[in-house]
This record gives structure tokens, sequence and C-alpha cells, in this order.
């Protein structure tokens, strides 16, 4: 199937997400939720997730009262892997973990029949975990039914593995991990590259992850569609008066390993910096506090040093932001574009981040935050700000128009959608040489899969 000549407008949508999309849970959730509200506004979207049996679908909450985004959706419980199943795949298969993570037999079944029942334009996958269904679509596509295949790269995982593994070099005892993060990596750079030569277009969500994306599949469409936040709900007015108080806060899953990392660096190495060097005239001793959901056992036992709270999840994050006085961002490796520092800046926070942490986003220091690298820099940028409520001030004014102007998910969805015209344009008539396709190069050859292709495994 092609669409010609309107492109993707009002196309039918079938999105493959690994959980319920949501508007104020982390991550995934979030851009799944926005990318597919803006899309609503023009196309008809069915999805497919991993969800608890009755589990209730989300409105829009505090944002505004509107419907879901999809018209249809079928919810698989989400399968469960044993260590050993894990084992196995590792030291039998040359799949990367991520592949077989969210395979489910009883979801590729509810996919055959919404396949056999509705005449998709697009199909989506969101993330690697769900490649494997986008190859297998693939495989069978048929002549006259041949939807649009697009995955949604959230991180470079290959790049993100890769980083993980040089930042647990620099401690012994993780060394049995920074091994099986290089295995890893090797195997996630083979298949991305080989769905990503599969998929007809490519989207990801910073320059950074399409400039190691792209050769991978380099005829192959990839487009720059950024993280967004959502300015009606992140925004200090409306919030109530009563706030949490902390001097410093870091949010994010707490059981992912980068922000674990990052929590732990921020807490071993800079905060004893900033408690030995604050002001003795401070009124009490400074605070700190560690948002996000699934804190491992690590990261709780953080709180044993002074000065430290481990909130677990929050139902509402801003009331958090608005009580902070310095948001940190400590990440040292990591991916994509962080939707936690776009929410930071749009609450109007005095931000400081790493290099790593503000990685895609083209934020400039002492314009918008503050970037610092290693412990005694970062320290000093956040005793800094601690100091110097104009400073303070100044950059969270600045951050606020930094994410109108540029994060805005209406914008950023318009550019999903000129990706996905030029894909169709592809298909019909396939140019001679590369042409642009947003960020990235167009393909120069049929999006057909290679029909001697073996099946996933």
């Amino acid at each position: 199937m092609s669409r010609s000549p309107n492109g993707a407008r009002g196309a039918r949508i079938l999105f493959l997400t690994p959980q319920l999309p949501s508007p104020t849970r982390q991550g995934a959730a979030i851009r799944n939720w926005n990318l597919m509200v803006q899309l609503a506004k023009t196309h008809r979207l069915d999805l497919l997730t991993f969800g608890e049996p009755g589990a209730e679908s989300p409105k829009r909450g505090p944002q505004t009262q509107a419907d879901v985004p999809w018209q249809r959706i079928a919810r698989m419980v989400a399968p469960r892997r044993s260590n050993a199943r894990r084992l196995r795949a590792l030291l039998t298969s040359r799949q990367p973990d991520m592949a077989d993570r969210l395979w489910s037999p009883a979801l590729l079944g509810q996919l055959a029949e919404l396949l056999s029942s509705e005449r998709y334009d697009i199909i989506q996958a969101e993330g690697i975990e769900l490649a494997r269904y986008l190859l297998l679509v693939a495989r069978h596509r048929l002549p006259d039914y041949n939807p649009l295949l697009v995955l949604d790269e959230h991180n470079a995982e290959w790049v993100l593995q890769r980083r993980a593994a040089l930042t647990d070099l620099r401690r012994p005892r993780r060394w049995p991990i920074s091994l099986y993060s290089m295995i890893q990596q090797g195997r996630l750079r083979r298949f991305e590259a080989r769905t990503m030569r599969t998929a007809d277009l490519t989207l990801c969500v910073s320059t950074a992850d399409a400039a190691a994306l792209q050769p991978l599949a380099p005829s192959r469409p990839v487009v720059v569609a950024p993280n967004g936040v959502d300015l009606a709900y992140y925004s200090p007015e409306g919030i109530p008066r009563e706030r949490p108080r902390f001097d410093v806060i870091f949010s994010g899953t707490l059981d992912y390993r980068p922000n674990v990392d990052a929590a732990r660096w921020l807490v071993e190495e800079i905060w004893p910096i900033l408690k030995r060097e604050q002001d003795p005239r401070r009124d009490r001793p400074l605070r700190l506090a560690l948002l996000g959901r699934n804190p491992l056992q690590e990261i709780t036992r953080l709180v044993i040093n002074p000065g430290v709270t481990v909130t677990g999840s929050v139902a509402d994050d801003r009331p958090y932001f608005a009580g902070a006085t310095v948001y940190v961002l400590p990440m040292r490796y990591g991916g994509g574009s962080r939707l936690k520092l776009l929410n930071a800046l749009a609450m109007g926070c005095a931000v400081v981040s790493t290099t790593a942490g503000a990685e895609g986003m083209d934020v400039r220091h002492e314009e918008h935050l503050l970037i610092a690298d290693g412990p005694d820099e970062f320290a000093a940028a956040i005793g800094r700000l601690l100091d110097d409520p104009t400073l303070r001030a100044r950059l969270g004014t600045a951050g606020q128009a930094f994410v109108r102007d540029h994060y805005d998910w209406a914008g950023i969805v318009k550019r999903v959608v000129a990706g996905y015209d030029a894909a169709f344009a592809l298909r019909n008539d396939p140019p001679r040489a590369p042409a642009t396709a947003g960020a990235g190069r167009a393909a120069t050859e049929s999006p057909t899969p290679n029909a001697t292709e073996p099946e996933p495994q």
C-alpha cells in the first residue's frame, strides 16, 4: 500500500509501545503519549501495548480533560523472563538482550489479528525492544498491503551500552557488568543496523543519536524528532504554595543504569565536597532529594549520607521542581534528549548539568544553565547557584524561553509527519542519488526487505 499524492495526512497508524502511554509517567510513556496526542489531530490511531488486564487508560489528567488519543487499544501482559533464560540467550544467541526483553507470542498473535482486520498505512514501533515485530511484519508484507514501517529509536542503544561499559570499567567490582555491556553493544549495533535497513523510516531524538545511527544504514531515511515538553503542564504557575523544600534535587527512573550511576556519583563524590564547602553561616544543613520510581537498594542506602532523602515515586514532580533551589543532572553517560532536563527548564529551575547530561540539546553554558564535569567543578557550580539568587533567576527565565521556542510537541510532530511524507514519496519514486530527509539521508533503494532474510530469533 502507498499513499500518494496526499502523503501521510489522514493515515491509519498502529502504534506498538512498551507500556501504556501516559502524560505524567517518565521517559518513553511521556514521549509516546505526546506523539500520539498530536498525531491524533489529523490521523486515526490504534494502540498495541503491554499492560496489566483491567488497567485504566489514562486521561490527560491535570493538563486537559481530553480523551485518550487512540481509537482502539489492545493490551497484553508484559512477558517475564527468568535469569536462566537471559543467561541462556547470552551464551547461545547472537541477538541483544533488548531484542528478547518484550518478545511475546501473545502480542504477536494480537498483532496478526489487527493486521488481518485493519488496513494500516503506518506501523510505528516505539523503541528497539519492539523491533522484532517490525522485522516480522516486513518479512510477511504483501504486494497489496505494504504499510510504512517506522522505528522510533529513543536512544542510540549500542552507544548507550558502550558508554555504560566504559563507565563501569572505572570500578573493579563492576567489571563483569562492563563485560556484559561490551558484548551487548556489539550485538545491539548489528541489530539496530538490521532493523534500520528494513524500516522505511527511523526517528531519533537528537542530532548526536542521528550521527551515531545513520552510518548503520547510510541509505535509509533518519529524522530527528526530539523529546518535547508539555508547556501547559510543566509551568511554575498554579503550583501550590506548600512545596517540598530542598536545596538540590535530581529526578529520574532509579533502576535505570545511567540514572543509578548519576545518583551515586552525586551523593558519594559531589555531595561531600558541597557539604564541606557550604557557608557555615547557613541557618540549616543542605538538603538533597532523589526523586523517581523503582529505586534500587543501592539508591535507598544513600539516605545514610547526611541531608540525603530518597522519595521514591511521587504523584506529581512539579512541586519538587518549584520548591528546589537547584536542579542537577549529573549524568556521566546516557543517550537521547533529556525529558527531565526539559521539564526542569520549563519549570524555571536553575540547573547544573554535566556535558553528557545536556548532550543532544543546544543549551549553552552560562546562558541557559551551568555545565560542569568532575566532582569539584560540579560542586562549585551548585554552590555558585545556591549563593546567587540573581543568577538563578536569570538562568531560570532563559531556560523557560529556550524550551518554549524549541521543544513544543506540536512543532516536533510536524517533523514526524514530514518524515512520513518523505518516506512514502521515496517508496513511490526512489531517487537515483541520496537526498535529505529531516536530519538524515533518504533511501536510494527499495525499502522492501530481502526475501531471504531469516526470521529473528
